[in-house]
């Protein structure tokens, strides 16, 4: 009865170990709408074509619209955890959530197109 009872202890824990992982795991959906509300602090470097900064060091701004948006979850991800060090870029991932980039990413991802998705349209 002991083995029994052990027995089934441990295979509660498995399972619900699992179901803990597979939770955690879920991918986060972007919504563009969200997204294009998010992105005013985006538009201020990254909306301005030719764009160059001097700090830390001279570098253009890329262009983020059309960008597939696993690459832009990706690179934020990459500067919240400290992979990417631009200071600047650091600090707004560190702020942001994971559906915050994930919306962003969905905005982003389909042009990032102000007029029409922050509209609503």
């Amino acid at each position: 009865m002991k083995n029994a009872v052990s027995s089934f202890i441990g295979v509660a824990a498995v399972l619900l170990g699992a179901s803990a992982v597979t939770a955690s795991a879920q991918t986060v959906t972007g919504d563009a709408r969200m997204g294009a509300q998010r992105a005013a602090m985006c538009s201020g470097c990254h909306g301005i074509s030719g764009l160059r900064n001097a700090y830390p060091e001279v570098f253009h701004f890329p262009k983020i619209g059309n960008q597939y948006p696993e690459y832009i979850v990706a690179a934020l991800q990459a500067y919240r955890s400290g992979e990417r060090t631009h200071p600047t870029m650091r600090a707004i991932a560190s702020s942001l959530t994971d559906q915050a980039m994930a919306d962003l990413a969905a905005f982003y991802g389909q042009g990032g197109l102000r007029s029409t998705t922050a509209a609503g349209k």
